[in-house]
């Protein structure tokens, strides 16, 4: 896939255009909006790098357009102008980052290249949307990639009579994911029989797999088929299987080995066609180094293997599924809530959640009971018990876990600000940082809520965060530097890098 430039200046145009095939980037070159419009409708392009000040049109005008056809293209702004107000602009408009001229070549190779990538991932994820339709995926809400890779496993063992072990937390949906493989499979239109072997009393576990005949013991007053044969066509969902003796894991392992069933009590053998599929929430090998599981009987039923992610990896999706559940249990309660505050949200997002989607059901239908609409705000969230954990952002649009803990944020009350003292003479960029990070630590670390506070992007501020560390790492040497653009002074140079950091932000 190709870059295109967009840009009137056919001297800078040549020197993106240099510094991109370098870098092995495709690129081509237009030197108008409408241009660009035409070339992009026609496809072939991942990716703008557009000028917003073109001869014949705002490049804003073409972000709208692109964004309002919802062609499938990542776009970059460049330019010279760099006020806060038009970089909020671009992003608002669909703009994926922001770069102020002159930029360093370091710095445009990696942002298009960043934006290749986020190209080819929002395609990977779309194609797999489309495969599964706008409904929920298998009977799971999320579309991180710990998921997507899971729905995927699914439709490539759904088509095979082997055994399935799916491994996961509890709480992750390993029925949910046995049903799916089933629903999907050729063997759709017959029984799915589900057993937990946990739930069931041991003396019974026996009779309830393979069943039982009139008088095999005390309160058994007439034959009943086990859930083997009930299953016989389709599917058998043992659920935490690691919970046999090691007793039954015999005749299970012999069942598996025959295909036939013997009912307590009975010397006949019956022939069943029955699909196997076991979960377990333990660590299957670490139950067959202690004993407590044979080694033939994992190796008979480990064959197509599924680990189900816990929640608190799954980024998003947390917000998706709270925000799902959200809508179906104010149907149910005939309940008025529209969503989450931002606060709420991030709270969420922090949660370890140890009851991974169970827990989230569970919390999310007692909020709704227990409060009205229309909005669920931090305060509410008391049921959150359990570890927190930080998040940052990831580049997948997700979130990934931090080193630092969570730490509780102020009220934000106006006579509870800090006073913040500020000395003048310094540099204009010196005197915001100053600000911005004091309004931070007074937010207690929350960045969504500093931009609230400071009418800025959150995005904005992540990106002056990491421009803010790289500017205060250690100066490279002259050897390891790069060269800036010629013609330019040493201070404009610094000052247009720093302009581009405070305008630069990502939606």
């Amino acid at each position: 896939m190709k870059t295109l430039i967009v840009e009137d200046a056919l001297s800078l145009a040549t020197v993106y255009g240099h510094h991109l095939q370098k870098a092995g980037l495709e690129t081509d070159h237009v030197e108008t909006g409408k241009a660009a419009i035409d070339r992009l409708t026609a496809g072939g392009f991942s990716v703008v790098l557009l000028d917003l000040q073109l001869p014949d049109m705002n490049g804003l005008e073409v972000l709208a357009h692109i964004r309002e056809h919802q062609l499938p293209v990542t776009v970059v702004v460049i330019t010279s102008s760099g006020s806060i107000k038009t970089a909020v602009d671009a992003m608002q408009a669909g703009a994926y980052d922001f770069i102020v001229k002159p930029v360093a070549e370091e710095r445009l190779v990696t942002t298009v290249r960043n934006a290749h990538e986020r190209e080819v991932l929002a395609e990977a994820i779309e194609d797999v949307r489309k495969s599964h339709g706008e409904t929920p995926q298998h009977g799971f809400i999320g579309s991180s990639l710990p998921m997507t890779a899971v729905y995927r496993m699914i439709d490539s063992v759904a088509r095979s009579n082997a055994a399935v072990f799916i491994t996961g937390e509890s709480g992750t949906g390993k029925e949910v994911c046995a049903e799916a493989i089933h629903r999907s499979s050729p063997r759709v239109s017959k029984p799915f029989v589900p057993l937990n072997c946990a739930a069931i009393p041991k003396d019974l576990i026996e009779s309830e797999i393979f069943g039982h005949i009139k008088g095999a013991f005390t309160g058994a007053t007439s034959d009943r088929d086990g859930a083997a044969a009930r299953a016989d066509g389709g599917t058998l969902f043992l659920d935490e299987i690691c919970e046999l003796e090691l007793g039954l894991q015999a005749k299970l392992l012999r069942f598996l080995q025959s295909g036939t069933v013997q009912k307590v009590g009975s010397d006949t053998l019956k022939k069943v066609d029955v699909r196997i599929i076991c979960a377990t929430n333990r660590d299957p090998l670490t139950e067959v180094e202690a004993g407590r599981f044979r080694e033939d009987l994992y190796y008979r039923l480990h064959v197509l293997p599924i680990s189900l992610p816990p929640l608190r990896q799954r980024g998003t999706d947390i917000l998706e599924l709270a925000r799902s559940f959200l809508d179906r249990f104010s149907r149910e309660e005939a309940k008025n809530f529209d969503g989450f505050s931002v606060e709420a949200e991030e709270a969420l997002l922090a949660h370890s959640w140890p009851g991974n989607v169970r827990e989230m059901q569970n919390t999310v239908r007692n909020l709704v009971v227990l409060n009205d609409g229309p909005i669920i705000a931090a305060d509410m969230l008391g049921p959150l018990q359990g570890p927190q954990i930080a998040r940052a952002p990831s580049s997948n649009g997700g979130s990934t876990p931090a080193a630092q803990p969570v730490r509780p944020m102020p009220p934000v009350a106006g006579s509870d600000w800090p006073q913040l003292t500020v000395t003048l003479g310094q540099s204009y960029e010196t005197l915001e940082r100053q600000i911005i990070e004091a309004t931070i630590e007074a937010c207690g670390g929350s960045l969504p809520k500093t931009a609230r506070m400071l009418k800025l992007s959150p995005s904005t501020l992540y990106r002056k965060k990491e421009i803010w560390a790289a500017n205060d790492a250690p100066v490279e040497t002259a050897e390891e530097s790069h060269e800036e653009p010629k013609g330019a002074t040493a201070d404009p140079n610094a000052a247009a890098r720093s302009d581009s950091t405070i305008a630069a932000s990502r939606t």
